[in-house]
């Protein structure tokens, strides 16, 4: 994709477009956070644990991308986040 292709894919969006695509690019990065966070623990622990924060940016990560699934309305984005807050509620409870 060229510069000038960028610009006019950019221009094409509508506001509530951009700031849906900033909601999708914030949750996801919330999700991933989760593995940096269990990272530094098992490193920490010297040995591979889960540690309870990683069960809140699960959650609250699974959650943004479940929004951001409904705006798509993609269906199989909505059961894979939906299915995952389940799990994710049980483990923080």
């Amino acid at each position: 994709m060229s510069l000038d292709g960028l610009a006019q894919w950019w221009a094409d969006k509508s506001t509530a477009e951009l700031v849906w695509l900033g909601i999708g690019l914030a949750a996801q990065l919330m999700f991933s956070m989760r593995f940096l966070i269990q990272w530094i623990a098992t490193e920490r622990a010297r040995a591979s644990i889960v540690p309870e924060t990683f069960w809140y940016f699960s959650f609250v990560g699974g959650l943004m991308l479940l929004s951001y699934a409904i705006y798509r309305m993609d269906p199989v984005f909505i059961i894979g986040q939906a299915t995952g807050l389940i799990i994710y509620s049980r483990n923080i409870y």
